[in-house]
């Protein structure tokens, strides 16, 4: 990129493209557009009305660290601290797991599923950002929730998007382990989870921008299923007759998941939902009534 070249918002946007196209990036234009967008402090439509715009130096600047960033592996929703997530925008940065939209699928059908009960009280096991606890109660206007993350990082920056949601009157943030956080006989009408699943022995081969997001939010143990079998050990005795529990998994472990929680004999109603791709992605089911 010339110093003393007249850089124009066109200009700009090809000439980022085809480097980050040099440097395999999956979305190489999308990426340009953001980063740009957001140096700029416009939406995205801007820099096609203004094409011709030209970009001053200090904003040339700041944009060419980004790109820096960019190709150093860091991802563009931690560059610019921010993702769109159901249609919600949450602060996002490096102490979390940036929301992504395989997620998205499994959590709007279990949205569609319970969005017209009222009074709900749901849990969200390794909440990180908060994206999908707050998501879930923006969509369920009558529901409350409680986040737990290990992370006191993480917990302030879901405890910041839920202010700039408005929800501070419906949702509780609370440090601890996954479920050891939750009061011995404290029940939920739900619990969600999207937790580490990634086996040890592969987070290695990860791509360079996943690799920069926190290990405790990756790292599921040898072979990827510590925190499911922590599930199958305790989630029922936190959920009410009938509660149910949706977690998200990694690819191939649609079958070990739900057969860890089948062997408990306390869940019933299984669904496994798939992604757009047609890639198994979450597991839904219910506690079954006691006797």
């Amino acid at each position: 990129m010339a110093g003393s070249t007249i850089w124009t918002i066109k200009k700009l946007l090809l000439w980022t493209t085809h480097y980050f196209q040099e440097h395999h990036l999956d979305s190489p234009r999308l990426d340009a557009e953001l980063l740009l967008a957001h140096v700029l402090h416009k939406q995205r439509i801007y820099l096609y009305t203004d094409f011709d715009l030209i970009v001053e130096p200090s904003e040339l600047s700041l944009y060419r660290e980004y790109i820096k960033k960019r190709v150093s592996g860091i991802s563009t929703a931690a560059i610019i601290g921010e993702k769109e997530f159901m249609g919600l925008t949450f602060k996002v940065n490096e102490d979390v797991l940036i929301p992504r939209p395989d997620t998205e699928t499994w959590l709007e059908k279990v949205i569609q599923y319970h969005r017209n009960e009222q009074g709900l009280t749901v849990a969200d096991l390794g909440t990180g950002s908060g994206a999908i606890l707050l998501s879930f109660l923006y969509y369920c206007r009558e529901d409350t929730g409680v986040g737990v993350d290990i992370s006191e990082k993480a917990l302030a920056l879901a405890e910041e998007n839920g202010r700039n949601l408005k929800m501070d009157d419906r949702v509780t943030w609370r440090r601890g382990d996954y479920l050891n956080a939750l009061e011995e006989g404290e029940l939920f009408d739900g619990i969600l989870t999207n937790p580490p699943y990634i086996p040890t022995g592969d987070i290695r081969g990860l791509a360079e921008e996943v690799r920069h997001e926190p290990m405790n939010a990756l790292d599921g143990g040898a072979d990827g299923l510590t925190f499911y079998r922590k599930l199958a050990e305790g989630a029922a005795e936190h959920l009410k007759d009938g509660g149910f529990l949706a977690a998200e998994f990694g690819i191939h472990q649609a079958a070990d998941v739900v057969n860890l929680l089948k062997e408990t004999g306390k869940f019933d109603s299984f669904e496994v939902i798939t992604d757009y791709g047609g890639i198994a992605r979450a597991v839904y089911c219910r506690k079954k009534a006691e006797p």
